[in-house]
């Protein structure tokens, strides 16, 4: 095998290879790498974003007026004002669904949570306007008040408990 000379040993141990990166560039990748996790964080596993997405999906299915999807997000327990249970519900949309063409949930406002205490719990309050309309002009406007309970059950949040004023 052939040995390098002495008088190159010098030049390989000094030798720098530019990795196309600067010493400055190199001190934010703990920092991109630090927001990276964070924001990995806040993946679809999250459970307050998963809570957030079934209430959008809940509007999105009544404005569809897609009963039977509506229906899928209802627990088998549901309860509207303590008393009134899924078949009620099913008999409140495809009347509403009936009597307008087009169905509006307009959110004021509204917030989510998961409950701190129990994390199978989730609840959602929002001030909305229903409104319904044979054309473009609704015909129809009430303002809500709502309470959403939000129940987790096998990895999907079903619908438990409705209130309204």
């Amino acid at each position: 095998m052939g040995r390098l000379p002495a008088a190159a040993l010098p030049g390989i141990i000094t030798m720098k290879r530019n990795f196309g990166m600067s010493s400055r560039q190199l001190a934010l990748w703990p920092l991109l790498l630090t927001i990276a996790l964070l924001l990995g964080g806040c993946s679809r596993n999250d459970p307050q974003v998963a809570l957030e997405a079934a209430t959008q999906r809940l509007q999105e299915n009544i404005e569809a007026k897609n009963t039977s999807a509506v229906m899928d997000q209802l627990h088998g327990e549901f309860l509207a004002r303590q008393s009134l249970d899924r078949e009620w519900a099913r008999r409140t949309m495809t009347l509403l669904f009936l009597r307008h063409r087009n169905v509006r949930v307009i959110a004021l406002s509204k917030s989510s949570w998961v409950d701190p205490v129990v994390s199978s719990r989730g609840h959602s309050e929002a001030q909305i306007a229903l409104t319904g309309a044979e054309g473009l002009i609704p015909d129809s406007a009430r303002h809500y008040a709502v309470r959403l309970e939000w129940w987790l059950e096998d990895g999907e949040w079903k619908l438990g408990r409705l209130d309204w004023e």
